[in-house]
């Protein structure tokens, strides 16, 4: 989105004066044979005639009514389709038919005259920004789409006295602009004022001075427009031929330009004097189009405020366009049934919370997104969508967008390191924030803090169930909770496929429940025991019915390599239909992929050979030259295994292949169903366990719920294999309920409820004993209380959880463990500077006080010669255990770091005398801290990732899994965000704030400067940054103006979706970066509320 379109959006309000032009009446002009007389690059003028409406309408800019709309690709582009006139010959003929046919004047006008010369045209404010207008002529960069043609230019004719006069000179504007605007209706015509006022400081001398020049005059403002344009991926041939002839013709004409400003001071210069200049005006067209959309809005908020079920807008309420972007984007055409049901329930016409719930696959996702726009175009308020992993929040961010680009509101994504907090406040555009967990639940706290958690007007829960899910459901559950408690105004949506106890979650979120049992595609499941295939019926008695017997014959060398006829079963379904295979292990996954590719026939190969061989090069290409060897043995047939031990990247290939059919089964963990939907024909379960543990039923449904594909299957089919000392428990999986939703506060001693409790005082929600208590009884726990507190009473709950949070220093007060009189009950409790920056920081309480020694003890003698000692200081203290240090991998690395890394070993508490005992095998007789060594050595993996930036290569050399070490850099990018806040809060840590931003901004992204702000673009990985860097897409301006059509030619495997996706995203982002300095420059320029007054000298 180029940034005059940006501006277009600022209210009105924030502009000086209204422009009017006034046209005349029933005018017709024709244009002069061409003139003898040639000056330099001109040719002759076409006949126009023009006839002028009867109406008088508000004049708009100059330019774009009568120049052609220019693509602006420029990252230094500021004002978008601002054009020159002088270029234009029928503008130059008209100028000298007008002329000739005026009066000439020798004197100011008077009596009649005079009121001619007013009527014809409004005094005009003149512009005041000098250093503004400076930087116009030297810094504006803009193509034309037309080739750069020859001009007749032509001077009017002049009086005997040899002067022209100021009426004169001021109706060939006027009759010139009623011309100009006559001859394109349609086309827009805003511009910046900035622009506008420029333009007046070119049409005043032609009222102020007599006999000047006019072909000095368009010489100058060519000048201004004209300007070298950086070279930039163009959509065609022409347009380059074209660009060239400008920039040449930009040079002869301008030869002295001044050193161009940077995009950050050019912005702020240009919304500066947008800020103080006239406010432009729209054209006809533009208008009506306003007019329709806002009319359908009105519409839209009526229906909004309506209190019965029936529909009466456009849309459900909303703008009839929005339903012609989900068929454009979705493909969607009609909603089904239970949809429409729910969309016009009484309960959501009337804003109350609501609970839905529908089997996977159902369309809840699409009732939820028509929610969202209700409440930011109608309602106009701010949306907070919360979603459980990373992923998702991508995925989603991308897809919504092209929605936000069409209706004129923000996306900004909350994972990772990303999203700013708290968010910044945009007084005209609304924000959808699109979040993890965890970041909403920071996202929350800095909302209320701020004061601005009213601004929240609906809050939307995918997977509403995660509230049951250990210490991520905790976090679900405290930032629900304090939304309820703090804001009546803001709405909460919760969705699920998998709940049972409704009613207690209901009660929880105060919320109107409705469910259905619909599915786009008709649903069959099987339990495979032997060779025989039962159907799950729910009216027998044993809940399975017998249905056949494998007919597929196998060699007793088979049988003894697949005895669970895993081989037989795919092959019923691939390759024509495609198949997901769960195993309950990452070692599982690969083993049966290699297992079904060793008896799959040579036919598998031929089958879409050239796209399969060009996935390979792509994996190829990701890992720098090196293919995991098991998808190189594997992808031929059509497999691929999906994990958690895959990058981003990888995971993110084997997908597309996938859903474009290239790949026809995955062997996959339980992680992809709760992931992204993948699904197919037939879902097979190779065992009833995940790792070690026996399957619950809501992760049983969520596998299955990915069988059976909308729009292309008629059913899908479900296959879980068993064996006969498990069939009783299989047999209870298949018929038993959905397991009930509890709440996780008390979950991992007592830890939930003690992070809520500092939260709460040091946001000053609840900061006595009863207040406590009273916003206790509102959480999930408060609902469940009987259940989970085993007899104790919430206040003796509170008293036991304050007890650690004191002694670690977190927070100050009166807590006595004994029976609580009145004066405790109402004592305030205060949080202390170190739990203020705990929970601003979103520190694991377990943790706190070792960041706080950690950051001490390193500012004695900080190393700053490499980043092995701040990336240790972010190194996530929660992965320490799950990996288990190589001791002659370490002894080596220690001996490959120079003097001054290793100097980082002896600081943090890691002796080479240690290590080197380790590696032989010897006894270690000293004393060292197990949990610092470990810790140093995930540090180290950090450091080599850090430095090559080759997840392959550094995989090898601590023979780790390339997911485990991505995860661990996405793990520590996270923490070292949360430790910059945490530093924040703390003077003593000054230091470290500037060294921190600089390590998260690094680690959040890890790759080399100039592919970063490609990456920046929502779901850009590594490898489709480095794609588009080659293409000429060198930065986020260039993504953002690009053509989707050359992104699909230029851009290999990238279908034309994830191109209007990805374009729409960097849209978004670029717009979000505008608006934040949109928002900066407002701010300087705003009038302090509280400016004492000043008094005046007589």
């Amino acid at each position: 989105m180029n940034l005059d379109q940006a501006n277009e959006s600022q209210d009105s309000n924030q502009w000086v004066s209204i422009r009017k032009r006034v046209r005349e009446k029933n005018i017709s002009v024709k244009t002069p044979p061409p003139s003898k007389k040639k000056y330099n690059n001109c040719v002759s003028v076409p006949e126009m005639i023009v006839k002028q409406e009867e109406e008088v309408h508000p004049a708009a800019s100059l330019t774009q009514d009568y120049m052609e709309q220019v693509d602006c690709d420029s990252q230094d582009d500021l004002f978008g389709d601002y054009d020159s006139f002088a270029d234009d010959s029928c503008f130059l003929a008209q100028l000298e038919d007008a002329e000739e046919r005026s009066p000439v004047f020798t004197s100011s006008p008077a009596g009649n005259e005079k009121e001619h010369w007013k009527d014809a045209v409004e005094p005009r404010t003149t512009f005041q920004n000098t250093n503004l207008l400076d930087c116009l002529q030297n810094n504006e960069n803009e193509t034309h789409k037309h080739p750069a043609e020859d001009v007749t230019l032509v001077t009017g004719q002049q009086g005997s006295s040899g002067k022209e006069s100021n009426v004169a000179s001021e109706q060939i504007c006027t009759e010139t602009l009623s011309v100009l605007h006559a001859g394109n209706e349609d086309e827009p015509d805003e511009l910046p004022s900035s622009q506008l006022a420029l333009l007046d400081n070119f049409n005043s001398p032609l009222i102020k001075h007599k006999s000047k020049s006019l072909e000095s005059e368009t010489s100058w403002v060519l000048n201004c427009c004209v300007n070298d344009h950086p070279n930039i991926p163009l959509n065609s041939e022409s347009e380059a031929l074209n660009l060239n002839k400008m920039q040449n013709q930009s040079r002869t004409t301008n030869p002295g330009t001044c050193k161009q400003l940077s995009l950050k001071d050019q912005m702020k210069n240009t919304m500066a004097g947008n800020a103080t200049a006239p406010s432009p005006q729209s054209s006809r067209s533009k208008q009506m189009k306003e007019i329709v959309l806002s009319e359908e809005i009105n519409v839209a908020l009526k229906t909004i405020e309506a209190t019965s079920g029936v529909d009466i807008g456009p849309f459900y309420g909303l703008p009839s366009k929005v339903k012609d972007l989900i068929f454009q984007f979705k493909g969607i055409k009609e909603l089904y049934e239970w949809q429409h049901t729910c969309l016009t329930l009484e309960s959501v016409q009337e804003r109350k919370n609501l609970i839905y719930s529908l089997p996977t696959s159902g369309g809840k996702t699409l009732v939820a997104e028509i929610l969202i726009m209700q409440e930011l175009l109608c309602r106009k308020n701010d949306v907070l969508f919360v979603l459980p992993y990373v992923a998702l929040v991508q995925e989603k961010v991308r897809g919504l967008s092209s929605f936000g680009i069409e209706f004129n509101f923000l996306v900004e994504e909350y994972a990772g390191s990303k999203g700013k907090l708290p968010p910044i406040k945009h007084r005209q555009k609304k924000s959808l924030y699109i979040a993890t967990i965890e970041k909403a639940h920071s996202l929350v706290n800095s909302l209320i803090e701020t004061e601005r958690i009213n601004s929240l007007g609906l809050v939307v829960v995918d997977e509403l169930h995660m509230l049951g899910e250990g210490s991520r459901g905790a976090i679900l559950e405290m930032a629900l909770s304090k939304i309820l408690y703090i804001s009546k105004s803001t709405q909460i949506i919760g969705m699920s496929a998998t709940l049972n106890n409704v009613s207690e979650l209901q009660h929880f979120l105060r919320a109107e429940h409705y469910t259905s049992n619909f599915r786009p595609v008709q649903l069959k499941e099987y339990v495979k025991l032997h060779d025989s295939i039962y159907e799950v019926d729910y009216k027998s008695e044993d809940y399975l019915t017998f249905s056949r017997v494998l007919s597929y014959k196998y060699s007793t060398n088979m049988k003894k390599i697949d005895p669970d006829h895993v081989l037989a079963l795919v092959t019923e379904v691939i390759p024509e239909h495609s198949c997901l295979v769960f195993c309950p292990t990452k070692k599982n996954c690969e083993n049966v992929s290699k297992m079904l590719c060793k008896y799959l026939t040579k036919s598998f190969i031929t089958l879409k050979e050239k796209e399969k061989r060009a996935l390979l090069e792509e994996l190829k290409s990701i890992g720098n030259g090196i293919i995991c060897p098991i998808l190189r043995q594997t992808v031929p047939y059509g497999l691929a295994y999906h994990h958690s031990g895959l990058t981003n990247d990888e995971r993110k290939l084997i997908e597309e292949a996938y859903s474009a059919g290239i790949l026809c089964l995955l062997t996959c963990t339980s992680t992809l169903a709760a992931g992204v939907n993948l699904p197919a024909r037939r879902v097979i379960l190779r065992s009833p366990y995940v790792a070690r543990d026996f399957l619950k039923r809501s992760q049983y449904k969520q596998m299955i719920g990915r069988a059976g594909r909308a729009g292309i299957d008629t059913e899908g089919e479900s296959i879980l294999i068993t064996q006969e000392q498990d069939k009783k428990l299989v047999t209870d999986l298949v018929s038993r309920p959905l397991e009930c939703c509890y709440s996780n506060l008390m979950h991992d001693n007592e830890k939930g409820i003690k992070d809520l409790l500092l939260s709460l005082i040091g946001l000053k929600v609840a900061q006595t004993l009863d207040k406590i208590v009273e916003f206790m009884a509102g959480t999930l726990l408060g609902v469940q209380q009987q259940q989970l507190l085993k007899g104790k009473s919430f206040l003796e709950v509170i008293k036991q959880a304050l007890e650690p949070l004191t002694k670690k220093d977190l927070i100050e007060g009166k807590v006595s463990s004994s029976s609580s009189d009145e004066e405790e009950m109402h004592h305030k409790l205060q949080v202390t500077k170190l739990g203020h920056a705990t929970f601003k920081g979103s520190i694991d309480l377990a943790y706190c006080d070792t960041l706080n020694m950690d950051l001490k003890k390193s500012l004695e003698g900080l190393v700053l010669g490499n980043y092995l000692h701040l990336i240790y200081l972010v190194t996530p203290y929660n992965m320490v255990s799950q990996c288990t240090p190589d001791w002659m991998v370490y002894f080596r690395q220690f001996h490959h770091l120079d003097v001054v890394e290793q100097k980082v070993f002896a600081i943090v508490g890691v002796p080479e005398s240690f290590l080197t005992k380790k590696a032989s095998g010897q006894a270690v007789r000293k004393t060292v801290d197990g949990f610092v060594v470990a810790r140093f050595y995930l540090s180290l993996v950090l450091y080599s990732l850090f430095k090559e930036m080759n997840t392959w290569a550094v995989a090898q050399k601590f023979n780790m899994s390339r997911g485990f070490m991505q995860n661990l850099l996405n793990s520590a990018a996270a923490f070292s965000s949360s430790v910059l806040h945490f530093c924040e809060e703390l003077e003593e840590f000054w230091a470290y704030q500037a060294l921190f931003q600089d390590l998260t901004h690094k680690l959040s992204y890890c790759v080399k400067p100039e592919l970063v702000s490609l990456m920046e673009v929502s779901g850009v990985l590594e490898a489709r940054a480095r794609q588009l860097y080659k293409a000429g897409y060198k930065s986020l301006s260039y993504l953002a103006n690009a053509s989707p059509e050359v992104l699909v030619k230029t851009i290999e495997h990238m279908s034309r979706r994830q191109a209007k996706q990805i374009v729409s995203s960097a849209k978004m982002l670029l717009n979000e970066k505008a608006e934040a300095l949109q928002e900066e420059v407002e701010e300087l320029l705003r009038l302090p509320i509280d400016l004492p007054l000043q008094s005046v000298s007589t």
